[in-house]
């Protein structure tokens, strides 16, 4: 049993006391996790992170009253296997899905889903799926949640006002009406609104409020994944910008572009509805026995005529969306639980997405997975002496275009471009600990470094037939 065991024994023991009036209550009231996941969210889209023109109070107030980290990192720099690696615990070296793909999770894949399932709670996913959809292994039902609402598509989820969602397996109807792409790989997948009522994000909230409440006299584990600030790329079917929300707020009367206005909308819509979730959870009295952890999926995007320089979405990081850069990868990380987590810390732990399993299982006082690349930041979160990584590793492949690995060791971070073309294949050695925006290449500086983190570059993966890294064109 995981060292923190203890520790949930003496802040959530529950009815176990002499004067309790039902003697089966006398067990552990395990603490329930909402895990909240923001879509191409950058570094720098928040308050709390440095951003002085979108307005985030509520997210703000959770970092004060929470703790803050500065160097995690998403599972990866685009969507699908960014969320492959946060459910497996295995980073890109390692997962099943390693770019964008439509490819499912298998059965043999192990989620957290599956992990608290089986510990005991109620588990529910709401939002962007992307890893399975209906009738194949990788459906959330499927994959350890007891529940869903959403999108299972990555590409419908383009569209924030789109003609159906989906609950569990059977299809919601929504009032909007909708046109397609006819053509390409998008055909019949990609879409636009031409007719808004109903705004994927608001049914969303509305959905989490009531499963928060529906459970809350149980354990239950909620993976609210929202679209925001994500772009419709699809938008030129309308011809309208990608940034697609239901009006600009606070931001309507700003001298900027309308793409602009559009994100910083969002971006506090979103902000607005994770303070309805917390003031759920102080209604319901549960909020001293919930851990919520705000992060996002990857950097911010340069889509849907939003540039991400405008607001300095990366935070003063160098790249963006796609990136094994920081500012692809590194991403804020918030957590929040009243009376447990000592307010107004900042955090430099070193983390990643493939952590948050490890974490769940701690959380949860079982044992997690031997197989993983994750670390618990749980003695983190509690103040107690904490793990830290040997290396943590990326890989991204565009098929035919060239792939991309990238490694860091405490302070070193090693990013390797163009594997696939020989002749334009090139390392760069970063010191991030003097050089975070990743300006100074070292790698002529620090031979011996270099040689390292190259080894590492082969060592922490394996190969993988569906995303061949190095032999895609040979």
């Amino acid at each position: 049993m995981k060292k923190v065991f203890w520790i949930l024994s003496a802040l959530f023991l529950f009815g176990a006391c002499a004067e309790t009036k039902k003697e089966n209550k006398d067990e552990l009231k395990k603490p329930n996790i909402i895990y909240i996941l923001a879509d191409d969210l950058g570094y720098g889209d928040i308050g709390a992170y440095g951003q002085t023109e979108i307005q985030t109070p509520n997210l703000d107030k959770m970092a004060e009253k929470g703790i803050r980290f500065t160097q995690h990192y998403s599972g990866s720099t685009v969507c699908a296997p960014s969320r492959c690696v946060l459910m497996t615990g295995l980073h890109t070296g390692h997962a099943k899905i390693r770019a964008n793909s439509s490819l499912p999770l298998s059965e043999e894949d192990v989620t957290v889903g599956n992990l608290l399932q089986d510990a005991g709670y109620k588990t529910g996913v709401i939002g962007k799926w992307g890893l399975g959809e209906l009738n194949t292994t990788g459906h959330p039902n499927k994959q350890g949640f007891d529940y869903f609402f959403g999108y299972l598509s990555q590409l419908r989820a383009h569209n924030f006002y789109p003609d159906y969602l989906w609950r569990n397996t059977e299809k919601v109807p929504l009032d909007n009406e909708v046109v397609y792409v006819q053509e390409g790989k998008l055909k019949g997948r990609g879409s636009a609104a031409v007719e808004k009522n109903e705004y994927s994000h608001d049914l969303f909230t509305a959905d989490a409020l009531n499963f928060v409440e529906e459970s809350a006299d149980e354990p239950f584990f909620l993976y609210l994944a929202y679209t925001i600030p994500h772009t419709n790329n699809e938008h030129w079917l309308v011809d309208e910008h990608g940034m697609e929300v239901p009006d600009y707020g606070q931001y309507a009367d700003k001298d900027w572009p309308d793409a602009q206005k559009g994100l910083a909308a969002m971006i506090t819509l979103m902000d607005r509805d994770i303070g309805k979730i917390k003031e759920k959870l102080e209604k319901l009295g549960i909020d001293k026995n919930t851990l919520v952890i705000f992060t996002s999926d990857n950097g911010p995007h340069s889509e849907g005529e939003n540039d991400p320089k405008f607001f300095n979405s990366s935070g003063g990081l160098r790249g963006q969306k796609r990136d094994l850069y920081e500012g692809g990868i590194r991403v804020p990380m918030i957590a929040y639980w009243p009376e447990t987590i000592e307010p107004g810390q900042t955090s430099d732990h070193i983390s990643a997405h493939w952590d948050f399993l490890p974490s769940a299982c701690d959380l949860a006082g079982i044992e997690a997975p031997d197989n993983i690349d994750g670390i618990s930041f749980m003695p983190e979160l509690l103040g107690e002496e904490q793990a830290e990584h040997k290396a943590l590793y990326w890989e991204f492949n565009l098929p035919n275009k060239g792939g991309k690995q990238a490694v860091r060791k405490g302070k070193w971070k090693l990013v390797k471009l163009d594997i696939l073309d020989p002749s334009k294949t090139r390392l760069e050695l970063y010191n991030l600990e003097n050089d975070r925006a990743e300006q100074q290449d070292v790698s002529e500086q620090y031979p011996e470094v270099l040689a390292e983190m190259k080894k590492l570059l082969e060592t922490e993966r394996t190969e993988s037939e569906l995303f061949p890294l190095y032999t895609l064109n040979e």
